[in-house]
């Protein structure tokens, strides 16, 4: 008997190409695609920020001090207006960054081809479109903060939710990319301008971004309506780390609610890019 036939181990049945890579080479090509859309996204900075920040921004500066100068809102409004507004700004921000390219690559620009043909498996590329959204939707919402310094006079901070507010963008952000990555891979190219025009503008006013969730209680049906949006649970988490005093869910519901939305958008947005992918 041999000594190759007395080992033990498997022989390894990759392609040669694939044997020369190190066993985390799939780890270094994910990284790399991943640097590379940053690059990208690098040279144009500021045509993204005043495609993602602009909603947002006229948003807190109408409500948040137009209105209230002008005494059609309470004193305080801008308080309870700003934390919903970064909930806005991550999440609208991950889905058009992941639904949008998807739809192009898809459909137009076949450009998804070439990241299928990289030594990944195919849930890795849906994966870094995921990360890659979720890290614009989060300069997005962290850009609010300045703005709102700018615009408000100051803001409801406290050094002590610090790493909780972090948290809850964080999976605002991958939220909003989530759903996006739904709306790239099961919405026909021809159909997605009227889905968005369907998804967003509800999305944007049940997901309690200009009002508390418990102030709803005298419209029941709208509450409820609310409460099924995945945002009202991150603009409510935000709310109630940033302005405890307003009524809100508590927060530690909103977390896990929040990573429970985020699981089953991404299973079924993974069996979509899937079936894209192989079909």
């Amino acid at each position: 008997m041999t000594v190759a036939d007395a080992d033990p181990r498997p022989a390894d049945t990759r392609p040669a190409a694939l044997r020369e890579l190190p066993r985390w080479g799939p780890w270094r090509t994910g990284l790399a695609i991943l640097r590379r859309d940053l690059f990208v996204t690098g040279r144009e900075f500021p045509i993204f920020l005043a495609q993602v920040i602009l909603q947002p921004l006229f948003l807190l500066f109408v409500f948040g001090k137009v209105l209230t100068e002008l005494g059609y809102a309470r004193p305080g409004y801008q308080l309870v207006l700003f934390p919903g507004l970064v909930a806005l700004a991550a999440v609208l921000t991950g889905l058009q960054s992941t639904a949008l390219p998807l739809v192009i690559e898809f459909s137009y620009s076949n450009e998804i081809e070439d990241r299928l043909l990289a030594p990944l498996p195919i849930g890795a590329v849906a994966v870094e479109k995921v990360v890659f959204a979720a890290m614009r939707a989060f300069v997005a919402a962290a850009v609010m903060f300045p703005i709102g310094i700018w615009i408000l006079g100051s803001i409801p901070w406290s050094s002590s939710t610090g790493l909780a507010v972090f948290v809850m963008i964080v999976i605002g952000s991958l939220l909003g990319s989530a759903m996006g990555l739904i709306l790239g891979t099961y919405v026909p190219p021809n159909r997605i301008n009227v889905t968005f025009a369907l998804v967003l503008t509800p999305l944007i006013f049940t997901g309690c971004s200009q009002y508390p969730w418990p102030s709803l209680g005298h419209l029941r049906w709208f509450q409820v309506v609310s409460a099924l949006n995945p945002m009202t649970y991150v603009s409510e988490g935000l709310r109630g780390l940033m302005v405890p005093h307003v009524p809100h869910i508590q927060t530690w519901v909103c977390f896990v609610v929040g990573v429970t939305y985020l699981i089953v958008l991404m299973v079924i947005g993974m069996i979509g890019f899937n079936r894209r992918a192989l079909g």
